[in-house]
Order: C-alpha cells, then structure tokens, then sequence
C-alpha cells in the first residue's frame, strides 16, 4: 500500500508572493519540547551566509504604525528611524497590542503579511540591502523564508536605511 505525502500548506505570506511571482525558498524551524530552543530543521548549512532578520511594529508620533526590519543581532535606533519615517519619536508597539496592531502574534510578524493587512510604511536596515539574500518570517511561528531583499523590499514597497545598531539606545 502506497503512502500518502502530506502536503504541506502554505502560508498567507508564501501564498501572497506566488501571486507576485517573487521567488523564495521556505525553511521550517521546530521548536524543542521545552519551548525555549528553535534549530532548522532544514539542512544546517542553509543557514551559513544568510542573515535572518526579525520584522518589528513600532509607533510613530506622526505616522502611526511602522515597520522595522532589522537583523536579529542588531537594535533599532529609534532616533534614526525616526528621521528617516518623518517622525519626532518612534517606539516599540506594546505587545499586548500587537495581533490588534499587526495581525500577527509576537514571532510571526511578516513585512509581507503586514502590507498585506495595512498600508503602513516599511523600512529595511541598510545592511539587508547589502545581502544576497536573508530570511524573513513566513506569517507564521515556525516558518521563515530565504529571500532576495531587493525583491521582498519591491514586494513591499519597502524603503531601504540606516537604522540598525549593535547597542540599544
């Protein structure tokens, strides 16, 4: 008797940039038992060379709600995207009011899924425009894709700047 494959179902996000037709690759992380540890469950050398880069809701006094992406080692300087989103000040959404805010729950937050949902202004760190390629969150906890940053930047009408920093300020 045959097995049946499973199909995997994609997300909201890879669903989105098939419509696109902008090209990506899909990596699965499994969280441990305990919760508190992610690993690729994708061959490890996937990760070699790629920067992953978390999605970030913050609040502008002018603007409203905007989007960060930065790399996962590095901060946000609020005073630098400030300026550079036509704001006085910026700060992080408080995360009981993120879902309300997003659409998404804290982990899964996506620029892709975000434009999808709201108009609000995205803006990449420099350094992903100096990337090949990064990974990004699929819309969904778990799931993550490999990206080309001009081509998710053009997806989301995304500005490219210089924001992300080593220290917190």
């Amino acid at each position: 008797m045959l097995s049946k494959k499973k199909k995997i179902q994609k997300t909201l996000v890879e669903k989105i940039l098939d419509k696109q037709n902008v090209a990506y690759k899909p990596i699965t992380f499994a969280t441990q038992a305990d919760g508190d540890t992610q690993e690729l469950v994708t061959d490890k050398s996937i990760q070699e060379g790629y920067k992953i880069y978390k999605t970030l809701v913050l609040t502008g006094n002018k603007t409203g709600p905007i989007v960060g992406m930065v790399a996962l080692d590095k901060h946000i300087s609020y005073k630098k995207l400030a300026k550079l989103s036509g704001n006085k000040k910026v700060g992080m959404v408080p995360l009981k009011d993120l879902v309300k805010t997003s659409g998404f729950e804290h982990g899964a937050n996506s620029p892709v899924g975000i434009r999808s949902l709201h108009n609000y202004p995205i803006y990449f760190d420099t350094e992903a425009e100096k990337s090949k390629e990064i990974i990004v969150s699929a819309g969904k906890i778990g799931y993550s894709l490999i990206i080309d940053p001009h081509d998710l930047a053009k997806s989301v009408k995304a500005t490219f700047g210089d924001f992300g920093v080593d220290e917190p300020e």
